[in-house]
């Protein structure tokens, strides 16, 4: 017979497969199919790992990676919220917050204790760790939009203040990341017309 602890635990297991369903409005580099929030955590995973050493600070990278795992997990409930969509923001703390409760409660409670409060951190942004890996949160979606050609920012009308004020975190996890991303990724596709010069 199966232990409780090691139920709830093969239980999450299984609802975090629910992840790879969740789409964003983010295409892959191919341009054709839009990635799913279960490839976009894994991507950033990838990054973060490699990127390190432009932190603006040490970052415990084990810490900094679990974060970036479970992160979007909450999204299995309340859906993915698209970064420029202002309405859809508005609620977006507190469908996550529901979400987070429900999902991190299957858990056995010291594990269910120790994701949340991972998930709470991120999401607070005030430690090395989790700057860093928000900056890889923009990072990674830039660097796609920019693979394809602006495709996402095209098609939803996208403007250069919106990009600009939802990277205002960006330099504090990375300042050569952000730089990089702004002078690679982003002022191209507004000097191409695929982002809105609103400034």
């Amino acid at each position: 017979m199966t232990d409780d602890r090691l139920r709830r635990q093969m239980e999450f297991c299984l609802e975090a497969d629910k992840e790879k369903q969740i789409m964003r409005h983010t295409f892959k580099s191919n341009g054709i199919d839009r990635e799913n929030d279960a490839e976009h955590a894994w991507h950033m995973a990838v990054m973060c790992l490699l990127l390190g050493e432009y932190a603006n600070e040490p970052v415990d990278m084990l810490r900094t990676i679990s974060m970036i795992l479970i992160h979007d997990v909450v999204e299995i409930d309340a859906g993915d919220t698209f970064a420029y969509d202002e309405q859809a923001n508005t609620t977006r703390q507190e469908r996550e917050q529901r979400a987070a409760d429900r999902l991190f409660g299957i858990l056995p409670p010291d594990q269910g204790e120790k994701l949340r409060a991972l998930w709470d951190e991120f999401e607070a942004g005030e430690t090395a760790e989790a700057r860093f890996a928000r900056a890889m949160d923009n990072i990674q979606p830039a660097m796609l939009n920019f693979a394809t050609d602006g495709k996402a920012w095209t098609e939803s009308g996208v403007r250069l203040s919106q990009i600009l004020k939802r990277n205002e975190i960006t330099p504090k996890g990375s300042k050569k990341l952000w730089e990089h991303s702004l002078g690679t990724f982003i002022l191209p596709n507004v000097e191409k017309g695929r982002i809105i010069d609103d400034k």
